[in-house]
């Protein structure tokens, strides 16, 4: 695949050009945020409307070099610090009390997803990384995972956004349809909860899912979502491990890394594990804590601008079309995996 253009932070990073880039992102990330307050635009969410719109402006207006430096940096940095910040929206107290079963139950839905969905992107020729990205972010939540994971496997930034595209559409359809099909799935409250919690693709299409049904619903289903986002971290690092040890194969002169210091350990997401441990401690207030959890949306919703600004249409035609395929595919198979556990656990 076409790598993204990297223009070196410490040539660009000074300039109306950077300051273009940051600044075409927070407008785009302002306007997601507001378009995502109308009554149907709700449902889809600010980070899917904050792709679709620097995907819009880069083919509608182009995005020069100098410009593409701060969306870059939008799109990296800012993105940490909010998925850093976004931990504050887990409490593992919550998770624990639930009970092991739910772990047990995002563990085995994680596992099935990206068996599944990666399985089909391989099938259909799509690029290694492309293919695991979409399949962790159909599994584990979203294009948040996706942001997260990227740097272990040394993704282009096209690539990353093509992958948090993709998976953020299907997200948007099948939230739609889950509210559309529950009357006729004959499950209760809880037990639509747990599915919707352990199948759909980003928190936010989770609560949009369980809100319509019942608080209890809601409930259930957030607390199912967290236990697969709090999967991120184990996932991310085995990834990355994944990705050296492949790169080690094609360059056999160098020995495989045994000692654990090596591990390509992602640090902000460790950031992300200090800030669920701050929010469980309940050291902040309510208030202070929905806060910063807006914060953090926003700042994810300006990396996501920033990754739209770096699709290439004709590379998305290319390569995004299969990925979107099996990672289509790889969710309905999800849903029904899913829907089966819920039932056969009455």
């Amino acid at each position: 695949m076409a790598q993204a253009k990297a223009i070196p932070y410490s040539t660009k990073q000074t300039g109306f050009g950077f300051a273009k880039g940051i600044g075409l992102t927070l407008g785009l990330a302002l306007i997601a945020k507001g378009l995502s307050g109308l009554p149907i635009l709700s449902i889809i969410g600010q980070l899917v409307i904050a792709i679709m719109l620097g995907i819009g402006w880069k083919a509608a207006v182009g995005v020069s070099d100098h410009t593409f430096a701060g969306a870059s940096f939008a799109s990296k940095k800012l993105l940490r610090l909010g998925i850093i910040l976004l931990g504050m929206r887990l409490n593992m107290a919550d998770v624990i009390q639930a009970g092991p079963h739910l772990l047990l139950l995002a563990i085995l839905q994680i596992a099935f997803a990206i068996s599944v969905v990666y399985g089909l992107s391989r099938l259909f020729n799509v690029e290694r990384r492309l293919g695991m990205l979409t399949a962790c972010g159909t599994a584990i939540c979203g294009a948040a995972a996706i942001v997260a994971i990227s740097p272990q496997m040394r993704a282009s930034d096209e690539e990353t956004a093509i992958s948090a595209a993709s998976v953020a559409i299907l997200g948007t359809i099948f939230t739609l349809i889950y509210t559309i099909i529950y009357p006729y799935l004959r499950l209760t409250a809880e037990g639509y909860g747990i599915w919707a919690g352990g199948t759909l693709h980003e928190v936010a299409h989770v609560i949009a899912a369980a809100a319509p049904v019942s608080r209890e619903a809601e409930d259930m289903a957030v607390m199912v979502k967290l236990s697969r986002v709090a999967m991120l971290v184990p996932i991310a690092v085995l990834i990355g491990i994944w990705t050296r040890r492949l790169e080690k194969k094609k360059n056999r002169n160098e020995p495989i890394p045994r000692n654990w210091k090596r591990i390509p350990v992602p640090w902000f997401i460790l950031g992300f594990i200090v800030m669920c441990g701050v929010n469980t401690s309940g050291i902040l207030s309510k208030e202070l804590t929905n806060d910063l959890i807006v914060v953090a949306y926003f700042l994810i919703t300006m990396a996501m601008t920033g990754l739209g600004l770096s699709v290439n249409i004709a590379a998305f035609r290319k390569f995004g079309i299969k990925s979107f395929a099996a990672g289509l595919i790889g969710s309905i198979l999800l849903s029904i995996f899913g829907y089966g556990i819920v039932v056969f656990n009455g």
